[in-house]
């Protein structure tokens, strides 16, 4: 039986996404243009910076990207 792999965004497809995210912006899948891009975990309240790490996956496509927000920036870990 074949495995199964996981579906990533090309770098520069992430890195768009991910900056969307930070900015609070619509999040639109840049492959397939989907707008159901989960977020997990949620937005905690607005104004408040949420830290840890973030999953944004595409309903759509199943792409999937993670990235650990430091609050000042982030670290992608794909």
């Amino acid at each position: 039986m074949a495995r199964r792999q996981v579906k990533e965004y090309r770098p520069d497809e992430a890195l768009s996404l991910i900056s969307a995210d930070r900015e609070t912006r619509q999040l639109n899948c840049p492959s397939c243009g989907s707008d159901a891009v989960e977020r997990t975990p949620g937005r905690g309240q607005p104004g408040v910076p949420s830290t840890g790490r973030v999953v944004l996956c595409c309903g759509g496509c199943g792409r999937l990207v993670t990235y650990v927000d430091t609050g000042e920036g982030f670290i992608t870990t794909q």
